[in-house]
């Protein structure tokens, strides 16, 4: 990657950059012709383009905002490779930069008046101009670095930074400031599965499981594959769950009389983790591993990994009780 005169299997610095204005706005040249063809559609990002199509899709477009050029055939494997890799960074780069996509395999004019020998190959542009470029496969983080380079850093996603207070939040049991967040999140991307079923994680903290339920029946029937949406279902029958069994003295009561009894255990472990006390919910169910690991049918286990699917990875209880059970299982 490289700003100023570059080379890209030719020579693709000073004349290629000369060449610009004259050769691919005539008709001689077959470039500019009328803009006819299918061009981008109003903030379209990532757009095919053709011979047609480049002189307004690519050279005038890029005097309002950097076009990138993506240089690629059918045949060719690291075309393959870097595709996701750059469509998903200037998804990622929020608007500053769009994307053409030429086949050379169907419109190899403009690719050969560059000199371009090798594909794929990306070629920027900026007021009407060749900036930058670079040629092969590239990883993430080189792809972003040129992105960046060319057009500044991505703006600051709004909504995202509000989930990431909102979860912060969550984890800290404000709920009340949570929910505002994500109903925050929810105004600005009505289907942010994330911000939907944070919502409905503060009405679980909240104990209002009606509220729960009506929150997570607001998630697209598409989308309820997503693990924020998984965790919260799981936290909402587990809820559920807990709220069935009542008062959880007769089953302390049922322990200190017989410590054997495994199914006063499992139901406590499922009403303390509704009351919020979750490590003593993990206690319960790792000291049923200890004494039978095969209790119905490795119940506790199981209940221990929906415990850990509802609760998230970074809550602190489900390190608590992954640590509590590799101890057991592998000691």
């Amino acid at each position: 990657m490289s700003n100023g005169n570059y080379n890209i299997g030719g020579q693709v610095g000073g004349g290629f950059g000369a060449s610009m204005g004259g050769d691919y706005g005539s008709q001689g040249g077959g470039f500019g012709g009328d803009g006819g063809g299918d061009g981008p559609t109003g903030g379209d990002l990532i757009f095919d383009v053709t011979t047609q199509t480049f002189m307004a899709d690519v050279m005038e477009a890029s005097r309002q905002q950097p076009v990138l050029v993506d240089f690629w055939a059918p045949w060719c494997g690291p075309c393959k490779q870097l595709t996701p890799i750059i469509e998903a960074a200037v998804k990622a780069a929020g608007g500053t930069v769009k994307l053409a996509k030429m086949n050379i395999e169907d419109h190899p004019e403009i690719a050969g008046q560059m000199g371009i020998q090798s594909i794929p190959a990306v070629v920027a542009f900026k007021d009407g101009q060749p900036v930058d470029g670079f040629m092969g496969a590239q990883q993430e983080s080189q792809v972003k670095e040129f992105i960046e380079k060319l057009a500044g850093p991505a703006p600051v996603n709004q909504a995202d930074a509000f989930l990431e207070q909102a979860e912060q939040l969550l984890v800290e049991k404000d709920f009340g400031q949570a929910a505002q967040l994500f109903g925050a999140v929810m105004q600005m991307e009505p289907d942010n599965v994330k911000a939907i079923c944070g919502l409905a994680q503060c009405y679980l903290g909240a104990d209002e499981l009606e509220r729960a339920a009506q929150a997570l029946e607001m998630v697209p029937e598409d989308k309820r594959s997503e693990e924020a949406y998984t965790a919260a279902k799981a936290a909402l029958d587990l809820a559920e769950q807990a709220a069935s069994l009542g008062d959880l003295a007769g089953f302390h009561e049922r322990i200190e009389k017989d410590p054997q009894d495994l199914q006063a255990r499992f139901d406590l472990a499922l009403g303390l983790n509704g009351k919020g006390d979750k490590n003593g919910a993990v206690d319960q169910l790792i000291e049923i591993v200890r004494t039978d690991r095969e209790w119905n049918e490795d119940g506790a286990r199981k209940q221990l990994l929906q415990f850990f699917e509802a609760w998230g990875f970074k809550d602190p209880a489900s390190a608590y009780g992954r640590r509590k059970l590799s101890a057991v299982l592998f000691s």
